[in-house]
This record gives structure tokens, sequence and C-alpha cells, in this order.
């Protein structure tokens, strides 16, 4: 029989020290540039693969390039 190796899911507080970021940081991700991250209730759950592939996507890149201003 295979072994089927299940991701646990991560929280905020979790996400925060994995990633050494602000809360507000993370929920301003959340918001404004598709961080892949789920509600459950009033708690907001993550995959820490899902959130590896984002960042390696350039998804938490700061794109404050003033060309991008025009």
């Amino acid at each position: 029989m295979s072994e089927i190796n299940i991701e646990k899911w991560s929280t905020l507080k979790e996400v925060q020290d994995y990633l050494g970021v602000g809360r507000e940081t993370i929920l301003q991700w959340i918001a404004k540039r598709n961080m892949p991250a789920y509600k459950v209730g009033r708690l907001w759950k993550f995959k820490l693969s899902e959130v590896d592939k984002w960042i390696r996507s350039g998804g938490a890149a700061d794109n404050s390039d003033p060309a991008d201003a025009e």
C-alpha cells in the first residue's frame, strides 16, 4: 500500500514566522496580491507549498518601480 503524505494546514502566525513578515503584510498580500489563503470560520489557513509556489512566481515581489506607476 502506498503512503499518502498529506500536508497540514498552517496558521497565520506560522506563516508570519515562516516568511519573517508581519500580520498586516500577509493580510495585504491576501487582499491585493492573491496570496493563496483559505478562510475557515474567522481564521486564515495556508498550505506552505502553495505559499512557496506563489512567492517563487513573483507574487510577493515589490512592484514599486516608478515605471509601473505610469
